[in-house]
């Protein structure tokens, strides 16, 4: 089953894969997430759902369930 995912704020859309990393799914579309630990401890990778929960794309994968997903990535300048 494939996911429709839409990055803000550069308006990029591609199709992933449930349970394919958002951080593969990022690089795959040419999007850049900061990293740090790789393991969600140092939320560097944290970015914004379109409901406003926000996520660490190292540790969170494309989930069933729904047929697009809008993903906003966020700018932390100490990253």
């Amino acid at each position: 089953m494939s996911v429709v995912i839409h990055f803000l704020p550069d308006d990029i859309t591609v199709e992933a894969e449930v349970g394919e990393s958002i951080l593969d799914v990022a690089e795959r579309a040419g999007m850049f997430i900061p990293t740090g630990c790789l393991m969600g401890s140092c939320h560097a990778c944290t970015v914004e759902l379109e409901d406003g929960d926000l996520i660490r794309a190292c540790i969170s994968s494309v989930n069933p369930g729904k047929q697009e997903l809008t993903i906003n990535l966020l700018s932390d300048p100490t990253w």
